[in-house]
């Protein structure tokens, strides 16, 4: 209203161009927000979020369904391992499992529902000569991978930068090579040269921290192989097979081994130790059986059947059962409970104690 000497008269006041049109949505798209984030807040409690069971629900529901990548062996999202003696094929199966993913298509005789994606293998096993004898013939009409399928190996001339260690630079060195390719599956072989000595249960438990990390961070899913000190072969394999078991077991989301067969030298059979998302479908009495073999360009498994691994056990003679018996009492003279000593042995209480008594 301006003011005139004749009197009042109304005026049309000019707009602020600068001034936001109010939208109703924004702000109640922002204020939805800010009671989000205070019920978050309220959630964390140090070290853990504390929700109710129904409000867990709701959030999960919104995340998609896990997809199998091999079987019910390692589904998305899980870090799992894969351990074996040396030279049973970990790195053979390793790499079929990685072209599997890669180019969409199951490995035959092993279920999957995955689709195809880019997957990343730090091969640090093999040198490249090596990998291609193994995916040719004789060098020659070689096998041809998904483009989607990166293989890694370490670089002899890299050293770390002044200031940072060994293991820093390993570590920072792996998160850029996931960070660069975009891939979400990683298959790590072997974890031995991740850590100094994961066979000790102090380095073996910064090492699955480390890779818990990764996996949040990008959405992986992780496939590390392992290896085990020499083994019985007259005893089923258990998670005490496992270089640095009890950590890596406990920290891990599924697992899976390889054993040996006393049938054929070229018969292996896998078997399945811990499933996370799953129930244990392939344990001692349903062992995946296959044959390591080579028809053309590509070394593999073959699966031949399932089968009772008892079948693929060495047989217990009379000095087998003496020194399994003096094994024992060596450990009790150490002061080793039995409890322990038949966890170790992979026999019950009652066994050890029969054997001390002996």
């Amino acid at each position: 209203m301006i003011k005139h000497n004749n009197g009042w008269n109304t005026v049309e006041q000019p707009k602020d161009t600068n001034i936001p049109a109010i939208n109703a949505n924004g702000l109640l798209a922002e204020a939805e927000k800010l009671k989000s984030e205070a019920e978050i807040a309220q959630e964390k409690k140090g070290m853990f979020i504390v929700k109710s069971a129904n409000d867990w629900q709701n959030e999960a529901k919104k995340e998609s369904i896990p997809n199998s990548l091999v079987d019910c062996l390692w589904g998305e999202g899980e870090i799992c391992i894969l351990f074996a003696d040396s030279g049973l094929g970990k790195s053979i199966l390793s790499i079929q499992i990685a072209d599997s993913i890669s180019a969409g298509i199951p490995i035959p005789g092993f279920k999957k529902t995955s689709k195809a994606q880019k997957v990343v293998c730090f091969d640090l096993e093999l040198t490249k000569k090596q990998f291609e004898k193994r995916y040719s013939q004789d060098y020659t009409n070689h096998y041809i991978f998904s483009p989607d399928f990166y293989r890694v190996e370490i670089n002899p001339d890299a050293f770390p930068p002044e200031g940072m260690s060994f293991q820093e630079y390993l570590n920072a060195s792996l998160e850029q090579v996931i960070r660069e390719t975009g891939a979400k599956v990683v298959i790590v072989d072997n974890l031995t040269y991740l850590r100094d000595d994961t066979e000790r249960a102090k380095d073996a438990l910064p090492l699955m921290k480390q890779l818990k990390q990764l996996k949040s961070r990008y959405g992986l899913s992780i496939l590390a192989l392992a290896h085990t000190p020499k083994r019985d072969n007259t005893r089923p394999i258990s998670s005490n097979d496992l270089a640095g078991s009890r950590n890596l077991y406990n920290f891990t989301d599924s697992c899976f081994a390889i054993g040996s067969s006393e049938k054929d030298s070229t018969i292996r059979y896998i078997k399945q130790l811990k499933p996370r998302s799953t129930e244990l479908m392939y344990g001692a009495d349903n062992v995946i059986v296959c044959q390591i073999i080579k028809p053309d360009n590509f070394l593999k498994f073959e699966f031949i059947c399932y089968g009772h691994e008892a079948e693929h056990l060495k047989q217990l003679t009379d000095e087998d059962r003496q020194e399994r018996q003096q094994e024992a009492i060596d450990l009790h003279s150490k002061g080793v409970p039995n409890r322990e000593i038949a966890r170790q042995m992979g026999v019950s209480e009652g066994a050890v104690r029969k054997w001390l008594k002996k």
